[in-house]
């Protein structure tokens, strides 16, 4: 209760009290009897506004108790409610989660399969009768090429195959948008072995083939894995004449991933200048099969900068990896202009923007120093890739054993190379 009416109510006690008062003393009972009648007056009225004052107060209480108890109903009902959906809700994220996880262990057991045949049609090449081995010398073989051999046999035997990535970035931003995959074989002592260093006693033995396609499998792991994670970047990933070219695997992976269209955004497939050019009508013909399922290529170790364009626009080539010295060393002054030595009239600003226009976009490639990146920025190339960005990177080894290959995949491939042994 406000002051201002406790005011008001007391002064109106007050003058019931009086009234009181002055009426005994008219009517003779004196002083006394009246100064009694206004202390009992008063009394009575204080006493009064207490029993009302309560009622009232009880009263409001039952009300809030009342109001309290509805509120605690309707809270118990919303609180069912919210439980009963956050159990549908559950129910049915444990639903798609297990819809997810059995559409991912199927695509996994496709690739297996489809590894696992490609490795059954890998045939090294025959030696004729009496043929020395690649590296032989007077006749014998050479014992570091063979222990070499040995090597990479027993890394691929004990799956000792390491996936690395290296980012490429958008240029000035520096801001990773692709990685590149490359693979890394490991000896015995787990010392890395480069691809200059096995390259050259794997290829006569046929094991390249199980290598590239090794990649190619864990690569589209990769990229599943980071589109669970909703990364939007793309992973160049090396692709073989080979496998390309292979009447068994090629139709059975291009079964695969017309499954899953949605790869075709984040998996671009890389071949070298001089292979793009060395491709036969089939190999040319299962490329024009992946670009309509809308997969992209790229074309890397680039050398020759006088390409037809409009061909590599009809083969959805989108992207060509020069390498920064090279593109630089082109670099020549003519009539007061800079231009490129192998398109004398192309300026040389111009080259990436000429690409451009058939959809093609350059990176350059092997960046190691800060000045290099001024000299492409002059060049208008939007991408770069090198040590000065990063350098490639081990997938950790948690995560490559979900990108493992069939157990059998290796075997197959060492006991094809051995010529069936």
């Amino acid at each position: 209760m406000s002051k201002a009416v406790m005011a008001v109510l007391c002064a109106a006690y007050l003058f019931l009290a009086s009234t009181v008062a002055v009426l005994l003393w008219r009517a003779g009972a004196g002083w006394g009897a009246g100064t009694a009648g206004l202390i009992a007056t008063m009394a009575a009225c204080f006493a009064l506004h207490n029993l009302i004052g309560r009622a009232v107060e009880g009263g409001a209480l039952r009300g809030e108790l009342e109001r309290l108890r509805q509120a605690h109903r309707l809270l118990a009902d919303h609180v069912e409610a919210t439980q009963d959906a956050l159990e549908s809700l559950e129910e049915r994220l444990n639903a798609e989660a297990d819809t997810r996880t059995q559409a991912l262990t199927d695509e996994v057991h496709m690739l297996e399969v489809l590894v696992a045949r490609m490795s059954e049609s890998m045939t090294a090449a025959p030696r004729m009768a009496g043929q020395p081995s690649a590296g032989a010398y007077g006749g014998r073989p050479d014992p570091r090429t063979s222990a070499l051999l040995d090597t990479v046999r027993e890394a691929l035997a004990e799956n000792r195959v390491d996936l690395y990535l290296q980012p490429v970035v958008s240029l000035p931003q520096r801001r990773t948008v692709f990685y590149e995959s490359f693979s890394r074989l490991r000896d015995g002592d787990g010392r890395v072995l480069m691809p200059a260093e096995y390259l050259r006693v794997a290829e006569p033995e046929g094991l390249v083939s199980a290598i590239d396609n090794l990649l190619l499998f864990r690569c589209v792991q990769i990229v599943r894995r980071l589109a669970k994670t909703d990364r939007r970047v793309g992973i160049f990933c090396n692709i073989s004449l080979a496998s390309l070219g292979d009447e068994v695997f090629f139709p059975q992976f291009l079964e695969f991933l017309s499954q899953n269209k949605d790869l075709a955004g984040a998996l671009i497939f890389e071949l070298g200048q001089n292979a793009y050019g060395d491709r036969g009508s089939l190999e040319a013909r299962n490329m024009a099969k992946l670009a309509d399922l809308g997969f992209r290529f790229s074309l890397d170790k680039v050398t020759d900068l006088d390409l037809d364009f409009a061909d590599l626009s009809r083969a959805d080539v989108k992207f060509l990896k020069i390498g920064a010295d090279v593109i630089l060393s082109q670099l020549v002054e003519i009539d007061g202009r800079m231009a490129l030595a192998s398109l004398p009239d192309v300026q040389a600003s111009d080259y990436a923007a000429l690409t451009r226009r058939y959809g093609v976009e350059v990176i350059a490639e092997k960046v190691e120093a800060e000045r290099q990146v001024v000299d492409i920025l002059e060049l208008e190339i939007g991408y770069g890739q090198g040590h000065l960005f990063g350098e490639p990177r081990a997938i950790k080894d948690s995560i490559l054993a979900e990108t493992d290959p069939p157990a059998d995949f290796m075997q197959g491939a060492l006991r094809r190379a051995h010529g069936g042994r």
